[in-house]
């Protein structure tokens, strides 16, 4: 298994970034062999980190070297800061356009990965899940699933937040600079559900997306409340839920089943 640190210019940031890849090139025969997930074409699973966190957390936290060996897929790990994976317009960095754009456009050139939907997955947790999904929504000619683990699907509880007010997070001013004008967040396309009513009134088809929180997470009721709004709406929504908290145990439970379940016809 090969890891590369890449840094690279991104054209949608203005600024050179780093992203971390894991790619199952040099698997021994003795894991191939027999393994159906070998018969096909590597796929491609981008992982988001959380609020605070940095292009390493999934490496560090988790199993997913071993899991990229496992099921053959090449995973890509981008530096995301605290931006949601959203066009901030006031800063000019662009992370919607740097992961679904630029991103994308340099598998395609330098590794000839994640060259169609059907072999390209997004998934992350908390701001990373927010970010996998919203940028599925919106990219649905780049990813084919989404996996949103724990995800910090905040827009209902920001919405309307008055100049110098705060939640335990940060306060008015980051979230205007992240999400735009949060007197119409009920109008953006920074706002999952909204991109979800445009798609369908456009007669276009949600793509499938997973979903895991726990049930002592603080996101938990943010959480059921997308996947109902999800079901309403006639979207392919798969949502587990189980004993758990906002942490690696949690995340770690759900990563390989999440995998599996991209990895379904």
């Amino acid at each position: 298994m090969a890891e590369l640190n890449i840094r690279l210019f991104a054209p949608s940031l203005s600024r050179f970034t780093n992203l971390l890849m894991v790619l199952p090139i040099d698997t021994p025969p003795m894991m191939t062999e027999g393994n159906i997930h070998y018969k096909r074409p590597m796929k491609t699973l981008f992982l988001l980190h959380g609020y605070s966190g940095n292009y390493m957390d999934w490496m560090i936290g988790s199993r997913i070297g071993e899991l990229a060996a496992k099921y053959n897929i090449a995973v890509v790990m981008p530096s995301g800061d605290n931006s949601f994976y959203l066009n901030m317009e006031a800063s000019g960095n662009n992370y919607e356009d740097f992961i679904c754009k630029d991103l994308i456009n340099f598998l395609r050139n330098t590794f000839g990965l994640a060259k169609v939907p059907e072999d390209t997955f997004i998934g992350g947790f908390s701001m990373g899940g927010f970010g996998a999904i919203h940028s599925g929504l919106v990219h649905p000619e780049a990813f084919g699933k989404m996996i949103g683990l724990s995800s910090a699907l905040i827009c209902d509880g920001i919405k309307g937040m008055k100049p110098g007010t705060h939640n335990p997070v940060a306060n008015y001013a980051y979230y205007r600079q992240t999400f735009g004008d949060l007197e119409h967040l009920d109008e953006s396309m920074n706002n999952p559900k909204y991109v979800v009513k445009r798609r369908l009134e456009n007669g276009e088809k949600i793509q499938p997306i997973f979903m895991a929180c726990g049930s002592e997470d603080f996101l938990v009721e943010a959480n059921r409340d997308f996947r109902d709004f999800l079901l309403k709406n006639g979207v392919d929504v798969t949502y587990k839920e189980s004993p758990g908290v906002h942490d690696w145990n949690f995340w770690n439970e759900y990563i390989e089943p999440a995998i599996c379940w991209a990895l379904e016809s």
